[in-house]
Formats: structure tokens, C-alpha cells, sequence
């Protein structure tokens, strides 16, 4: 391991040095980390400390493949066999790519399920199955409308039965389970409060087919797909854990960083009635799947060098450094021999110490990240992407201001209209307004009078969670896209610089989104062809409870890897903030926000009036308006940066570099 130049800075020479040169990159580039090992890429992962066999897939999309192709295996072997199969299938965003995948196999590769016999693990209770809200209607869009399962071979519980009939229905969903022989393959979700289908902490390891009462956690997660808590279901039919333990295979599937906390709970901690999931445990045959960011808290990922020797990456030894520096409360250039020892690093010290020196590396290091301009010297053209109208100022609206400032030409493209996330009531305001304006100025005064009460008419008639009609979801449109003009304004970045690509996938109305279209893929490789920016910004932001921010990450991911192959070269960078931050050690860009930024951001967040004080979609836990998740997210990374015994800031928005 070669070592880095010059003496290490004390405390007052990198206050003294906050924009020097020799401190914080200026000009666009971030110098090289030296190579500590080379990176040895492994997907799937597998992890060997967990309690239950567990594999981490670098993205969510190879993690749906992979069950995928097991199921389709499975099937292939028991129709030459002349056999059934029988799958358990789950519902709720986490299955839809292994759906999509299995449809994909049907289409193109002619799958065959004229054998396949299901059994849906649940249903909200009341629920009628023509419902929208409802999982019969979930498994038709996603999956069952697109193979050849024969509809009687189908069994979804049934939301509708009589409560003096539930009982006997319960057992009889049992005994049709028995009579099919079994579940061959059962796929599940795990919710926030570690529960497998709907069974809710406290749901004994025996427990069969039956009616529960939802965990309000449960019921708050959900009330995205509902519009609101006050219309999910308090009840629901679900298998037992007993009847899902009965399962010959059985695949747990989790994605994302708001699973992270329960997933390490399931995956680690003994088997417990206060975490359903985590009698899987006792099953012969259960394996995890997860995403990076599901795994993340899992100890191989936390703190791998605590499970005995590894194979030290940069990317780890950054990591474990930054974790001792946090965790004995001392600066990066600070710690000793003894913090290494005593902490389990002696491996590490031992193959790359002593603490001076890998102290000053993973300083030079994050020194390197702090850039006070972000794009360089010379005026570029800037291209943010933002899923939702308000993503861009939340996550990154210090970064803006500074490009703008420094003479860059940014531009805006706001993927989606956002509109299923305005209240009726915001529609409604601004329908009396215009009636009111109109009729002020003398402006076709009938015919918006007759539009208005159309519009009343129609919300005063729509059932909770019901999807808006054409006229009201164009009014919402309308709000979010001035909303975002006004904010934008506030950053410095003119309307004409503005772009509302509306893209087709979201125009359902409905939380349930289609899949990328043909044509959205289109619209985004025809902006980046005709502004040729620079340098992109992409959401990168796993727990958007919508799912919309990967699915655009996903489809840029595309046409940027088609268009590096045609020679056009672009930095991609990646934003968090709205529910999530990076983490200290995953940072490779840290762009400096003044107070007076700051409050310029804040102004440009509260633009959005339509999500302010009370957002339809505010995801997980954080009931925080999201300008006050923002300015805490930024000035902790500050405070974080500042604790390793880097350049104090008052605030930081953080930013990886994707590469492909």
C-alpha cells in the first residue's frame, strides 16, 4: 500500500483551509483513491453469519430474476413430469418484478402454466374483489391476466365472505391447500413490524388461515395505496405462520432501505412472536433475497470485521476506519494503535497500519470529497432529474443554488406530474379560484361554472381511494408543475429551463403504476441527445414508498448505458435527502451549503404547498415535514464530516458517483 504525500493537517490547518485548493477539489474532478486491493464484485452475495441462508443481489431487478428463474424451473420439471405446481404468492410493490419477469418467461419463452395452481397468502377484510385496493385485483394486473393459470386453479382469500362464515371459510382455504398437495414454492414480503403475510406481532408459530386485526404500523404503511390511513381496512384474512411453515420451499423477499432495520431483526436475532418472519428461521428450506439496501444493516455489511477475517476492499477499509473514528470519538488523524486493537481492527492494523497512516489515507480521502464547485469553472449545462416535482429542491436544492450561482445553466426535468399526491382540497381551492377569477375578469364565466361544479360534483361522489377522474388528475398536474416553477424561481433556474416530462408509466391515476413505456424511454434519451449536459443528477433514493424514484433511476440507468456506448459522456451523479442520507463512508461528493443557501433551499421546499405541513405519500416512520428532514440530513452531515476532523460546514448535501 503506497502512501499519500504530506504531513497530516492539524485541527487549525484544515478550518484555516476550507477552500483551498490543496483541501477541497474546486474544479469539477475527484482525485484518484489510491488502490488499496482490488474490488472482487459477488452476485449474488452469500451471507455466512445469518440465521437462515441469506443472498444479497446487487440490485432488485437481478434479485426477482433469480426467484424467478427458480420458480420457472420448478414448473418446466413438474409439467414434463405431468405435474402440478403449486405456488404460495405474495402481493404489495416487493413481488411485482418477479411477476413481471415470470410474464416476460411466458411471453417469450414460453412458459407454460396451464399447471400452476395458487394460493394468494391474504386480503383486507371487508374487501370486494372487483376493488381496486383489492389483492384479486393486484393479481390480475400483475400476473394473472398475462399467463394461461386456468382461473379455477386460482385461490385468493375472499374479502366478501359473511363474518359468521369466516371461520369455516379459514378452514376450508386450509383443506383446499392440503388437497392440492401443498405448497411447492411460497413467496413472501416482510412488513416493517416483521410479519409474514398479515400476521402481526404476537401470531404464534402455529397459528393457520384466520382473521386478524391489523398493527397500526401496518395500516400506515399501506395508507399510500389507500390515500389515506383513515380508508385501509382495520382487518384481514391471511394464512398463519403454522400454514406457511408447511411450504417445501419458501423465498422472503425485501428491497430497500426502510426494510433494512427488520430484515438484520428476522435475519440475526432468535425467532421470536414479536417478529413473525423470523420463525422462517426454523424452516428446512427459507432463504433471504435482498437488495444492497435491504441488507445493509445485516453485521456482513455493518461491520463485516466482526465476524473474522475478510478480504479488505477500499471501499471496506474507509468504511471500518470511519466507523472507528465515529465510535471512540476521536478525528480520523487522531486515532492511535490501541483504538484499532481495542476494537476490533487488529487484522486491519496489522495489514495496512500503522493508525497514522490509515488515519491521514481515509482523511486525504473524504478530504477530497468536500468540492465547493461541483461542476468546475468553466459554464456547463447541468440536467437534474427529479421523479417528482419537489425531489429536486428536497435533496439537492443547496447544490442547485451553488450551480446556478457559479454560471451553470441547469435544467429540470420532472419525470413524473406527481399528481395522485394532491389532497381533494387543494383541487378544490384552486377550482373556486379560478371559477372566482374568471368570473372577476369576466372570462367565460358559464362554462367555468358548469366545469366547476363537474369537478365538485365528481370528488363529492368518489369513494375513499378511489381514482380521480381526467378533469381532477389535470388539475393536480396543473398545481404540482407550478408548485415547481415557483420553487425553482427560488434557485435561481428560470421556467424556460424547465422540463415536465409527464411520462406514460405514471398515468394510471392510481398508486399501481405500468410498467416503463417504450415511449418514456424515448422522451429520455431525446433530453439528454438535445441538451448534452455535462453532468446528470439522479434520485437515488431506495425507500421512496412509491417505488416511482428506482423505477426512474432504472429507466435513465438504461439510456445513459446506451448512450455511453455511442460515445456521449456525461458524469452521473446520485441525490438522497427525502427519506434517507448517505452514509459517511458512501459519499464521493460533498457540496458545501451556507446558512443563507440553506434558507433559500428551505424557501424553495415550502413552494410546494400542496405537500407541505401534511403530504399524502410521507414514507415510513419520519413524520417530519420534508424541509425538516432536509435541513437535519444536511447539517448532520456536516456535523459527521466535522467529528472525523474534516472542514467544518454549517451544512452538506452528499452525492455518489454512479458509474454503471
Amino acid at each position: 500500500m503506497s502512501k499519500l504525500g504530506g504531513p497530516p493537517r492539524t485541527t487549525r490547518h484544515r478550518r484555516q483551509g476550507l477552500y483551498d485548493a490543496q483541501c477541497c477539489a474546486v474544479d469539477g474532478r475527484l482525485p484518484p483513491w489510491n488502490s488499496l486491493c482490488r474490488e472482487l464484485p459477488l452476485e449474488p452475495q452469500r451471507l455466512t453469519n445469518t440465521r437462515l441462508p441469506t443472498l444479497v443481489f446487487k440490485t432488485s431487478v437481478d434479485a426477482s430474476k433469480y426467484v424467478a428463474v427458480a420458480i420457472a424451473e420448478l414448473i418446466r420439471r413438474n409439467n414434463a413430469r405431468g405435474k402440478p405446481t403449486v405456488l404460495g404468492l405474495a402481493t404489495g410493490a416487493t413481488p411485482v418484478g418477479l411477476y413481471a419477469e415470470l410474464v416476460r418467461m411466458h411471453r417469450e419463452e414460453g412458459l407454460d402454466f396451464s399447471r400452476v395452481i395458487t394460493f394468494n397468502l391474504d386480503e383486507y377484510y371487508p374487501m370486494s374483489p372487483t376493488d381496486p385496493h383489492s389483492y384479486h385485483e393486484f393479481m390480475r394486473v400483475h400476473l394473472f391476466e398475462h399467463v394461461n393459470i386456468p382461473r379455477e386453479n386460482v385461490h385468493i382469500p375472499d374479502g366478501n365472505i359473511p363474518l359468521e362464515r369466516v371461520e369455516s371459510y379459514c378452514r376450508e382455504y386450509e383443506q383446499l391447500i392440503r388437497e392440492a398437495g401443498g405448497i411447492d414454492i411460497q413467496v413472501l414480503g416482510i412488513g416493517r413490524t416483521g410479519h409474514i403475510a398479515f400476521n402481526e406481532p404476537g401470531s404464534p408459530r402455529s397459528s393457520r388461515t384466520r382473521l386478524v386485526t391489523l398493527d397500526p404500523l401496518t395500516r400506515h404503511d399501506a395508507a399510500q395505496a389507500f390515500f389515506g390511513e383513515e380508508n385501509v381496512p382495520a382487518r384481514a384474512l391471511t394464512m398463519g405462520v403454522g400454514t406457511i411453515l408447511d411450504a417445501r420451499k419458501i423465498f422472503i423477499i425485501a428491497f430497500g432501505e426502510r426494510k433494512a432495520s427488520i430484515v438484520q431483526r428476522a435475519c440475526e436475532e432468535l425467532p421470536t412472536e414479536a417478529v413473525t418472519a423470523s420463525f422462517l428461521q426454523e424452516h428446512h428450506d427459507a432463504t433471504f433475497i435482498l437488495d444492497e439496501p435491504a441488507a445493509s444493516k445485516l453485521s456482513a455489511r455493518l461491520r463485516p470485521w466482526e465476524l473474522g477475517s475478510i478480504h479488505w476492499t477500499d471501499s471496506l477499509i474507509r468504511q471500518a476506519v470511519i466507523w472507528l473514528s465515529l465510535k471512540v470519538r476521536k478525528g480520523l488523524l487522531q486515532l492511535d494503535d490501541d483504538d484499532f486493537r481495542e476494537n476490533g481492527l487488529f487484522e486491519l492494523l496489522r495489514e495496512y497500519g500503522p493508525a497514522q497512516d490509515l488515519g491521514e489515507r481515509v482523511f486525504q480521502d473524504r478530504l477530497s470529497t468536500l468540492v465547493t464547485h461541483p461542476a468546475g469553472r468553466d459554464s456547463k449545462t447541468i440536467l437534474v432529474f427529479s421523479p417528482h416535482p419537489d425531489d429536486d429542491v428536497i435533496s439537492m436544492g443547496g447544490t442547485m443554488i451553488r450551480l446556478v450561482e457559479q454560471g451553470h445553466k441547469v435544467h429540470v426535468a420532472y419525470m413524473t406530474s406527481g399528481n395522485i399526491a394532491v389532497f381533494d382540497y387543494d383541487a378544490l381551492r384552486f377550482v373556486d379560484f379560478v371559477e372566482s377569477y374568471n368570473r372577476e375578469f369576466g372570462i367565460s364565466p358559464s362554462q367555468t361554472t358548469q366545469l366547476a361544479n363537474q369537478i365538485r360534483q365528481s370528488l363529492q361522489l368518489k369513494e375513499p381511494g378511489q381514482p380521480d377522474c381526467r378533469e381532477v388528475l389535470e388539475i393536480k398536474r396543473l398545481i404540482r408543475e407550478t408548485e415547481a416553477r415557483a420553487a425553482a424561481l427560488v434557485c435561481g433556474i428560470p421556467p424556460e429551463q424547465l422540463e415536465f416530462m409527464n411520462l406514460k408509466f405514471y398515468q394510471t391515476g392510481k398508486r399501481e403504476k405500468l410498467p416503463v413505456q417504450p415511449e418514456d424511454y424515448d422522451a429520455i434519451m431525446g433530453l439528454l441527445q438535445r441538451l448534452k449536459p455535462a453532468q446528470i443528477y439522479v434520485a437515488g433514493e431506495e425507500s421512496d414508498p412509491h417505488g416511482t424514484h428506482r423505477v426512474c433511476a432504472d429507466a435513465i440507468y438504461t439510456c445513459v448505458r446506451k448512450l455511453w456506448q455511442q460515445g456521449q459522456q456525461f458524469e452521473v451523479w446520485l441525490y438522497r435527502g427525502a427519506w434517507e442520507e448517505w452514509e459517511p463512508h458512501e459519499i464521493d461528493r460533498a457540496v458545501p451549503i451556507s446558512p443563507a443557501d440553506l434558507e433559500r433551499k428551505k424557501l424553495a421546499i415550502f413552494r410546494h404547498q400542496s405537500q407541505k405541513d401534511r403530504a399524502m405519500f410521507p414514507g415510513g416512520s419520519d413524520r417530519r415535514e420534508f424541509w425538516q428532514r432536509a435541513e437535519e440530513r444536511n447539517k448532520s452531515t456536516a456535523a459527521t464530516y466535522d467529528a472525523l476532523g474534516l472542514p467544518e460546514f454549517f451544512a452538506l448535501e452528499g452525492f455518489v458517483r454512479w458509474r454503471g
